[in-house]
C-alpha cells in the first residue's frame, strides 16, 4: 500500500488526500509533524525519487526561513542535509507519496496521475 506522508493541517496535503480518494489510490496517512521520517527513509526516497535532495526541503515554511536555510543549503554536504531533514517534518515539504516505484514530493495532480 502507498505510503502518504503529510501535514494534515496543510491545504495542499488536504488537496492531495482528496485527490487520491477521488481516484481510488489506497494510501496509508503518515502525520510528518508527529511521525517525522528517518535519515534512512528520507536518502531512500531521494534516490527514488530522481530528484534533487533540495527539493525535499520546506522552502516556504516558517522554520526553513527561521533557520536562513537558503544561504546555507549549499554550503551543507548532503548528509548534513539529510540530517538536517531527519530532525523535524516540519522542514520536510509535502505531501509524500511513495509507492513500491515511485515517490513524489509536492503534489501536482498531473504528475500524481503516475500513481493510477
Amino acid at each position: 500500500m502507498m505510503k502518504f506522508i503529510c501535514y494534515p493541517k496543510y491545504s495542499t496535503c488536504k488537496k492531495a488526500q482528496a485527490w487520491l480518494d477521488e481516484n481510488g489510490i489506497g494510501y496509508e496517512i503518515r502525520d510528518i509533524k508527529t511521525n517525522n521520517p528517518s535519515r534512512d527513509e528520507l536518502n531512500a526516497w531521494h534516490k527514488a525519487s530522481g530528484l534533487p535532495l533540495r527539493r525535499f526541503f520546506n522552502t516556504s515554511g516558517i522554520l526553513y526561513r527561521e533557520m536562513n536555510l537558503k544561504d546555507k543549503l549549499s554550503d551543507m554536504s548532503e548528509d548534513e542535509q539529510l540530517d538536517l531533514l531527519a530532525s523535524d517534518g516540519m522542514l520536510v515539504k509535502r505531501p509524500i507519496a511513495v509507492s513500491d516505484d515511485i515517490v513524489l514530493v509536492g503534489f501536482n495532480a498531473d504528475k500524481w496521475a503516475a500513481l493510477k
